[in-house]
């Protein structure tokens, strides 16, 4: 076996086990990379990647809109009152600290959003949200990576064991591989139990760590707030917004949070999705929070996505299936919040793409562009031609206030 494989070769052995310990004890803490030092008074972008497909039907209810009892079925029942927005729409009861964001004018919701993505792959769909394409591994590096290139930015650090594919591209990104790894595959725990098979004290701390990512039910970037997600997540933010409130601090920070592939009992009030809701709001808000509390709110944007949306109508398990277009979440102090943007499609049955999922009719890119050309002050042909390559048909949305 070539050790060149393992991740061991950047990092000690003692840092290693450290950082199995610490995953096997902090119930794996979703990942965070950040790159692109920043000066005092220049502008800062969270991105959240929200991996498995977020139903945005469930995050932003269209309750206004005449089909959306019938069409969502059990799906649109909360048990408890949802949150209002304007135009008819609501945000899930779990998702309290974006609403009070969004009463303050710093968060806007947009709706019927999608990827020019229409297939209803994790892998491919997920490919194309980090890398920008418009189709899957035609680009091998990610549009942030890119926007860090062509931006100028100076030399950064992504704090992970690895650079993720969105941000690959800017050759000023480095790693380091701190205690809070992101989640092992199972295939290198098994590499590295039969590599050093004589080590106790490695092979005890990955067997911690096997043995809670077994309890997760196999995905331990799937938390459930009850067995400590809301902690791990928050602290994530929180370490994030301490980083970007530095004065010299990185000036993009990427988080992941998994989990959102709703197939089973999506609509019980106390199940799996309305946890990962809770988990969201509990770190955005802590980002929020700790981000007032210096100067760098002001000057921060934070846009949360997923790779598509889920079906609009409820599966036999109580729950539903890969769909097309979701919502995406644009918060933060440069935001012009307090908004909807959507041009709304419909649920009636001939408004659905392939009657079945919501029909997107906002192009995923036009989010992105918007903040990095208004907030990040690129220009636009480095948006259209480098960027995202073949986008000049998509206009940025203006979402800065």
């Amino acid at each position: 076996m070539n050790h060149d494989d393992l991740p061991l070769n950047n990092l000690s052995r003692r840092r290693w086990l450290g950082g199995v310990a610490a995953l096997a004890s902090t119930m794996a803490v979703p990942r965070l990379v950040m790159a692109g030092a920043a000066g005092p008074e220049d502008p800062r972008m969270v991105f959240v990647i929200l991996r498995g497909g977020m139903d945005g039907l469930a995050a932003v209810p269209a309750l206004g809109d005449p089909d959306f009892a019938s069409a969502r079925g059990p799906m649109a029942q909360y048990g408890r009152p949802t949150l209002p927005l304007e135009q008819g729409f609501a945000l899930h009861p779990e998702l309290g600290k974006l609403h009070e964001a969004y009463k303050a004018g710093e968060l806007t919701v947009v709706h019927a959003v999608a990827q020019p993505y229409r297939e209803r792959s994790h892998f491919d769909g997920q490919q194309l949200l980090e890398s920008g394409g418009l189709q899957p591994y035609t680009l091998r590096d990610g549009w942030l990576g890119r926007a860090l290139k062509v931006g100028g930015l100076r030399k950064g650090l992504a704090i992970a064991n690895a650079v993720p594919l969105v941000l690959r591209g800017s050759p000023g990104v480095d790693t380091w591989a701190p205690s809070a790894l992101p989640d092992p595959p199972t295939e290198l725990l098994e590499r590295l139990r039969m590599l050093y098979a004589d080590d106790k004290e490695l092979l005890t701390a990955l067997s911690r760590a096997q043995s809670l990512r077994d309890d997760q039910g196999g995905n331990m970037a799937s938390v459930d707030p009850r067995k400590g997600g809301h902690d791990a997540f928050r602290n994530l933010a929180k370490r994030a917004a301490e980083f970007l409130s530095q004065p010299n601090g990185p000036q993009i920070a990427v988080l992941e949070l998994g989990g959102w592939d709703s197939h089973t009992n999506a609509v019980s009030p106390t199940g799996r999705l309305a946890h990962n809701f809770s988990v969201l709001d509990a770190g955005l808000g802590q980002l929020r929070e700790t981000l007032q509390a210096s100067s760098a709110w002001r000057r921060t944007v934070v846009v949360a996505a997923t790779e598509f949306g889920r079906t609009v109508a409820t599966n036999g398990t109580q729950g539903t299936d890969h769909g097309t277009a979701s919502a995406a979440f644009v918060l933060g102090g440069a935001v012009r919040g307090g908004r909807v943007l959507t041009d709304w499609p419909g649920l009636a049955p001939a408004r659905l793409h392939e009657r079945r999922d919501l029909r997107p009719t906002t192009d995923l890119r036009a989010v992105f562009k918007g903040v990095l050309a208004d907030h990040m002050r690129l220009p636009s042909q480095a948006l259209s031609q480098t960027v995202f390559p073949d986008s000049a048909a998509i206009a940025p949305l203006r979402l800065m206030a």
